[in-house]
């Protein structure tokens, strides 16, 4: 009888319906492509490919076993999956057994004779309070908690792929502060060697008290650049190794950042491949779980139906508890329907609706942002080497200023103050090349990250 009923209740449960809403993915909110031109398109999804430093890969490393954001970000993940598995084990029913004793001594007053003690034993096996999901409530939750486990597995990758960009970003920035301190004094040095010459010149009669004045504020400039690049470097380091998760190794192989340290990302890509960002994804999956949500909270609306039933045997004694005619069952099927709820059902249903309406709206703004920061690395990429071929006729053109015009007052023909005034222009022009490169590199790291960590080498451009 019992196997009878179970069967019976597991075709119903199979021939449940489920009043989650059809699912279709929001339209796409921006261009087919972006504005730039077409180029062919090469592999990057490993980011080792991406980066020609070799001390990038290894702090790159580092930073994904010690980092312990990225560490918090994967345990939500496993936090997050077994809430999935809890709220799917509801779908099959939760089989028990229990053995029993029970002894009751019976005073005489009770039985108007002597006292007796009465002994029960019972062996049961049974299943308690298991709703049959006829209208799919409990297939709708279980399919919300996979969708959410799903949006924090992206959210996960979205931590790495910030992490990889964010390591990087820390690296190149304290290069490039090393660059500067570097040049900053050898500037010193050059400004001092300055000061030293227009103050025997001074001395000599050759120079005027402001050329000394000038020649000294030079090396006060300097000086307190150099006090500065020194504090920036320190906290680069400092940065670095918060997010590397360990100290940094004093013996890191460098290259300077006039080499190629950055693979250069093509242009021209589809803007569908923005589908491949965690941060999209993730608003995706966390839309298709508002959507299942819609499905329990139209369930609701349902009779509910819960099954409690149990086959054992019981018997006084217990060397008897097994004996034939000592089997018992139950069977306790109980059904709720809603009647009267002041609206809640129907304010969940909508709440559940304009949830899923917001998760739509977050979904397109995350592929509009996503676009606007692909589009601003494609254009910053494009201007950049314009800027740096500039920046460098600058350098020369202030570099040959200097030699001249510390030839002509070697020579008595200029004051020293045109020479300190290109030792300055020499200096700074030197200054924006340096960080300039920085910047195109910080751009091509961003534009990486952009593009959701790179694309498959079968995806080609349109033309």
């Amino acid at each position: 009888m019992s196997l009878r009923l179970s069967l019976v209740s597991i075709a119903m449960l199979m021939a449940g319906c489920s009043l989650i809403p059809d699912y279709q993915r929001p339209a796409s909110p921006v261009a087919a492509q972006y504005p730039t031109p077409t180029q062919t398109a090469a592999s990057t999804e490993d980011w080792r490919t991406l980066f020609n430093d070799p001390a990038l890969p290894q702090l790159i490393d580092s930073a994904l076993l010690n980092n312990r954001d990225l560490r918090v970000a994967a345990l939500n993940v496993e936090a997050f999956q077994a809430q999935y598995r809890i709220q799917r084990a509801d779908l099959l029913p939760a089989v028990s057994a229990n053995a029993s004793e029970s002894r009751q001594r019976m005073p005489p007053s009770v039985t108007r004779s002597k006292s007796m003690i009465n002994s029960t034993y019972a062996v049961n096996l049974g299943v308690s309070a298991y709703e049959l999901d006829f209208f799919g409530r409990v297939r709708s939750l279980s399919e919300q908690a996979l969708q959410t486990w799903l949006a924090t597995e992206q959210a996960r990758r979205s931590a790495e792929l910030s992490l990889v960009a964010n390591v990087a970003n820390a690296y190149l920035t304290w290069r490039a502060d090393q660059e500067l301190l570097e040049l900053t004094r050898q500037t010193l040095a050059a400004d001092e060697q300055s000061l030293r010459l227009t103050t025997r010149n001074r001395d000599a009669g050759k120079s005027s008290a402001l050329e000394q004045a000038q020649a000294k504020t030079s090396v006060d400039s300097s000086r307190a650049n150099l006090a500065r690049y020194q504090r920036q470097v320190a906290q680069d380091l400092n940065s670095l190794t918060l997010l590397v998760g360990a100290p940094v190794p004093d013996t890191l192989p460098a290259r300077p950042l006039t080499s190629d340290l950055v693979q250069q990302l093509p242009a021209g890509l589809p803007s569908d491949l923005l589908q491949r960002r965690p941060d999209i994804l993730q608003a995706e999956y966390t839309l298709k779980a508002a959507n299942a949500n819609i499905g329990a909270a139209r369930a609701a609306f349902f009779p509910s139906v819960s099954l409690t039933a149990s086959a054992g045997t019981s018997s006084r004694d217990l060397s008897r508890l097994f004996n034939a005619g000592s089997g018992a069952w139950t069977f306790q099927p109980q059904i709720s329907l809603p009647i009267f709820n002041a609206g809640s059902l129907r304010a969940s249903l909508d709440y559940s609706k304009l949830q899923k309406d917001v998760a739509v709206a977050e979904y397109e703004k995350s592929i509009q942002t996503a676009f606007q920061e692909v589009a601003d690395g494609l254009a910053a990429r494009s201007t950049y080497q314009q800027q740096l071929q500039a920046q460098s006729d600058l350098v020369q053109a202030t570099q040959d200023y200097y030699t001249l015009a510390q030839h002509r007052y070697q020579n008595g023909v200029d004051s020293s103050l045109v020479f300190l005034d290109a030792q300055r222009s020499l200096f700074s022009s030197q200054q924006g090349l340096i960080t300039d490169r920085l910047a195109q590199l910080v751009a091509e790291v961003n534009l990486y990250t952009a593009l959701g960590g790179g694309w498959p080498l079968d995806v080609s451009s349109p033309q």
